[in-house]
């Protein structure tokens, strides 16, 4: 395709400097990528780096055209824009055939929740019939296919070229997670969604956003490119900011006032059963395998998204009730051991008060929670995970997660300024096998332990370079040489 052809749809100003009949057959932002003659490369301008400096080399290597922020003294085409990422989004979709437009998109964010809900709406609508893709912080499935994930919510380029392989694979129904970042770098711009849902709000990313009310904007910019959103009736910050902003919205919930309701809540050891019930006319008797009241806050924000697409409450019960656990979601591994070994994302103070909280009432010993915080990132929660692991758990194994360029002990000591008020008992043993092997070889009959802040996350990210760090692998591997 052209390049005048690709920029002439963007609802954005630009300016065309240079030869408009360039023809494109690549596109990139990253200069370490291979870039040759036909590739357009986006001169993105980032947190720490900016690829106008970049642009040079990058036409040396043989790149076609620049999209900028700024007309560079470069003898090669360029197009001028005021967001290089607002229009990437745009040119993407472009340059993959709009691929948005031929299937059904439903986004979900919030800052817990969203994958679990992503893969229980997904069950919904394939046991409407549809076919569907999902693109989220676990993997991407298109259909029964899976690869795995980068970013919650992919750069436009890859999250583009995904939509291009799901509509030739005629995907009908898209779900995906939308996170805070990629609504503020509009990595989803141009793309309506025929429903989305917020699913809750707590403290997260304070490092990027600074103020929970930035964070809060930002996710509910989804609503300016949905045709229909749905809200936690619960969650009265959300509530209120909605009602300030004059968004329109149906609610679900369970304390407050909603459309979308559950009722007669109870919970065992084999998971949870409630009453889901829509605006006082329908109700249907939902008894699924997984557990935490948390859970029941997913299924709802599923139900109501499959609600606003026409799906029926008994497709939404069937396919509730089909999922037994989601990839690092409270997910109960099989050790075959007289104590429980569970998995789980949780890496929020929010995050981790509820699988403790969940996991309590069906633990007849201790409950021992493993956890670290991330580096580079916000270390006000450092101290109120320390706090919250503290009260709710019997015993806290305070270790590493992904430093990143942080020193892991910096990061731990932070954690323990908050344990150590609780009076809670609590070890530090940095090396994260080391302190899962310690938790295992502690643990009696009748315990539970919580691996919380890895999840599905196959590597342990320290000094900028990736290892691998499966929990499922290290965990077996663990027993193995106990000889369990």
């Amino acid at each position: 395709m052209i390049l005048s052809k690709l920029v002439q749809d963007m609802p954005v100003d630009y300016h065309l400097i240079g030869e408009g009949n360039t023809e494109i057959t690549s596109l990139c932002m990253d200069s370490r990528q291979e870039i040759g003659e036909g590739t357009l490369f986006f001169c993105v301008s980032g947190l720490h780096m900016d690829a106008h400096n970049f642009a040079p080399d990058v036409v040396k290597k043989g790149a076609s055209a620049l999209i900028v922020e700024r007309a560079l003294d470069i003898d090669c085409p360029q197009v001028v824009v005021s967001n290089v990422r607002e229009a990437m989004s745009y040119i993407a979709s472009a340059f993959y055939g709009n691929p948005s437009g031929k299937m059904k998109m439903i986004g979900i964010t919030g800052t817990k929740g969203k994958t679990t809900t992503s893969f229980l709406l997904k069950s919904i609508l394939e046991k409407a019939g549809y076919k569907v893709g999902l693109i989220g912080t676990v993997c991407t499935l298109i259909g029964d296919k899976q690869r795995d994930a980068g970013k919650t919510t992919p750069d436009p380029i890859e999250f583009q070229h995904l939509l291009y392989e799901m509509a030739e694979e005629h995907v009908e129904y898209v779900v995906m997670e939308v996170s805070a970042h990629a609504l503020h770098m509009h990595r989803v711009a141009g793309v309506e969604f025929e429903a989305a849902a917020f699913t809750n709000l707590s403290i997260d990313h304070l490092d990027y956003f600074k103020t929970m009310d930035n964070y809060l904007m930002a996710k509910l910019l989804i609503a300016n490119q949905s045709k229909a959103l749905s809200i936690n009736a619960d969650d009265e910050m959300v509530l209120k900011r909605a009602q300030e902003e004059k968004i329109a919205y149906t609610r679900f919930g369970i304390r407050a006032q909603a459309d979308v309701y559950a009722r007669e809540i109870e919970f065992t050891e084999n998971g949870l059963s409630f009453l889901l019930c829509f605006h006082k006319r329908m109700k249907s008797e939902v008894h699924m395998k997984m557990t935490g009241i948390f859970n029941v806050y997913n299924a709802l924000t599923a139900a109501s998204l499959a609600e606003l697409v026409g799906i029926s409450i008994e497709h939404i019960k069937e396919g509730l009730e089909a999922v037994k656990s989601v990839p690092g979601r409270i997910e109960l591994l099989d050790t075959k051991t007289p104590y429980r070994v569970i998995l789980d994302y949780a890496h929020s103070p929010d995050a981790l008060e509820n699988i403790l909280k969940a996991v309590r009432p069906t633990t007849k010993g201790k409950l021992i929670c493993l956890f670290g915080c991330g580096g580079g990132r916000d270390q006000t929660k450092r101290p109120i995970m320390g706090d919250i692991s503290g009260r709710l758990s019997d015993l806290s194994i305070i270790t590493s997660d992904n430093p990143r360029n942080e020193e892991p002990m910096t990061i731990i000591e932070s954690i323990v300024e908050g344990i150590a008020k609780t009076g809670g008992e609590y070890v530090v043993i940095e090396n994260r096998r080391e302190a899962i092997r310690y938790a295992l070889s502690i643990a009696n009959e009748s315990d539970s332990i919580v691996l919380a802040g890895k999840g599905h996350e196959t590597y342990q990210e320290i000094c900028g370079v990736k290892y691998p760090f499966d929990e499922k692998i290290i965990v077996m591997e663990l027993l193995d040489e106990a000889g369990v």
